[in-house]
């Protein structure tokens, strides 16, 4: 099997962002962006997804540098997928963290869409703009052209809620990346799936 990695470079007038991605990782992450709780929910993603990520990111306006490195992200996790050849394709977790109980379920189809079902109570979850976690999801959803469903069912710590997300995203991407040996090709009537 080919390695599945990949390296995304992206620079703007707002932002600088680079990531490294390696599927078949082990969960080690190195991540630079300036916003610690940010970086925290991408220590998550990388551990419980056992994926290598590396992430280095700056910018003076933090909805800017989070949107930027889900672009990153996500096209990194689609050029790592390559023509999908194998994989399971879709996914879900369900996730709970204390008080907080987050769904997600993912279908590496092709196609970006996503639903996020998410309520936080306050406007900070640390030092991140709690509205840019669903920002990042869908972002992320776009940018690797995949099908994604998130819900946290209940919580009443944003923390919990925002870390069981991620978690759970973990998860399921773990899951639907996974080499599916009964595969020969693309899990999919098409025969492909675009990325």
């Amino acid at each position: 099997m080919a390695e599945r990695l990949a390296r995304v470079k992206r620079e703007t007038g707002e932002t600088s962002i680079e990531v490294e991605l390696n599927i078949d990782g082990s969960g080690q992450c190195q991540t630079k962006t300036g916003i610690r709780f940010f970086d925290h929910l991408l220590d998550q993603l990388a551990r419980h997804g056992v994926f290598d990520l590396k992430v280095s990111a700056s910018g003076a306006d933090q909805h800017h540098l989070v949107e930027d490195v889900a672009i990153c992200l996500g096209r990194a996790l689609s050029q790592a997928l390559g023509e999908r050849r194998g994989i399971v394709r879709m996914s879900q977790s369900l996730v709970p963290m204390d008080d907080a109980l987050a769904q997600v379920a993912v279908d590496i189809s092709g196609r970006g869409y996503a639903v996020v079902d998410v309520a936080f109570s306050g406007r900070q979850i640390g030092d991140l703009e709690s509205g840019l976690v669903e920002h990042f999801l869908k972002s992320l959803a776009h940018e690797s052209r995949l099908n994604l469903h998130a819900k946290v069912i209940y919580g009443s710590d944003d923390h919990h809620k925002a870390e069981a997300l991620f978690k759970a995203l973990a998860r399921a991407l773990d899951e639907a990346t996974r080499i599916d040996r009964r595969r020969k090709g693309v899990p999919s009537t098409k025969g492909v799936i675009e990325g």
